[in-house]
C-alpha cells in the first residue's frame, strides 16, 4: 500500500470518494488543497468503454487546449531542404535529418513530441522501438507527419496535445490540460476541449457506455470524480 503525505491526506480528507463532482466543484477541490513547492499539472483522465485491441475501436487524436497546458514543450523535426529553415522559424528546438535521427538512436530523448516530413519517415522507422514505448512515434493521424511542420511546430507550443486509449492500461486516455495556478475558468475550458475531442473520437464500434469513469486530478493529489451525465 503506498505511503500518503500529510499534504495528500489534508487535500483528500474533503473529497467523497462515491460522490460525482461537477466541474466546478472539482476543480475548486483541487485548488484550495495544500500547496506544493511547484506548479501542479491538472491532468484529466478518461475510462473508456472500447476494446483498443480492435483496429475498429483505437483510439487517437489531437485537441487545442483554448489556453494551453503552461508546460513548455521540446520539439524535435526530422525533414530536409527547404522545411528545415521552416521548422526553424516555427521555434523547433531541434531540427535535422538522417544526423538527428543517429543522434536519437545513440540515446538523445531531450524531447516531448516528434514531427517529421513524409520523405524522412523511412529514417524516422528506425526510430521506433525507442519512441513507440514513449508514445513519441510521429503519426499521420495525429498530424505529426505532415509537409507543414511549421503549422505543428507552432500548434503543438500554443497548446495541442495528443491523447489516445491505452488498451494495456485498460482502455484508458488522459492528458494535461493545464496548471494549478490556471484560473478555475482556463481549466475548465481546457478541460471541456479535452472531454469534446474524446466524443468526437467515439469509433462507430463502440458499444454501451462509453465514458465510463472521468476524473480530474493534480500532479501529486488526489483525484475527483468528475459526473459522467455532464459529458455524455
Amino acid at each position: 500500500m503506498a505511503i500518503r503525505g500529510k499534504k495528500y491526506k489534508q487535500a483528500a480528507e474533503p473529497i467523497d470518494s462515491r460522490k460525482f463532482y461537477s466541474w466546478e466543484g472539482a476543480v475548486k477541490l483541487l485548488k484550495d488543497a495544500p500547496k506544493r513547492n511547484f506548479d501542479e499539472t491538472v491532468e484529466l483522465s478518461f475510462h473508456l468503454g472500447i476494446d483498443g485491441r480492435q483496429a475498429d475501436q483505437a483510439l487517437r487524436g489531437t485537441v487545442m487546449l483554448p489556453h494551453g497546458t503552461g508546460k513548455t514543450v521540446r520539439i524535435v523535426v526530422i525533414t530536409q531542404g527547404e522545411l528545415v529553415k521552416e521548422a526553424q522559424d516555427a521555434g523547433a528546438d531541434e531540427v535535422g535529418g538522417a544526423d538527428l535521427v543517429d543522434k536519437i538512436q545513440k540515446g538523445w530523448l531531450s524531447f516531448d513530441m516528434v514531427v517529421a516530413s513524409p520523405d524522412m519517415m523511412g529514417q524516422v522507422g528506425k526510430l521506433g522501438r525507442i519512441l513507440g514505448p514513449r508514445g513519441l512515434m510521429p503519426n499521420p493521424k495525429t498530424g505529426t507527419v505532415t509537409r507543414d511542420v511549421g503549422r505543428a511546430v507552432s500548434e503543438a507550443k500554443a497548446g495541442r496535445i495528443e491523447f489516445r486509449a491505452d488498451a494495456k492500461s485498460g482502455n484508458n486516455a488522459q492528458a494535461p490540460i493545464g496548471k494549478l495556478s490556471f484560473s478555475e475558468e482556463s481549466i475548465i475550458e481546457n478541460a471541456k476541449a479535452f472531454t469534446e475531442a474524446i466524443m468526437r473520437a467515439k469509433p462507430a464500434a463502440a458499444k454501451g457506455h462509453y465514458i465510463r469513469k472521468l476524473v480530474l486530478s493534480s500532479t501529486m493529489g488526489p483525484g475527483v470524480r468528475i459526473d459522467p451525465a455532464l459529458v455524455s
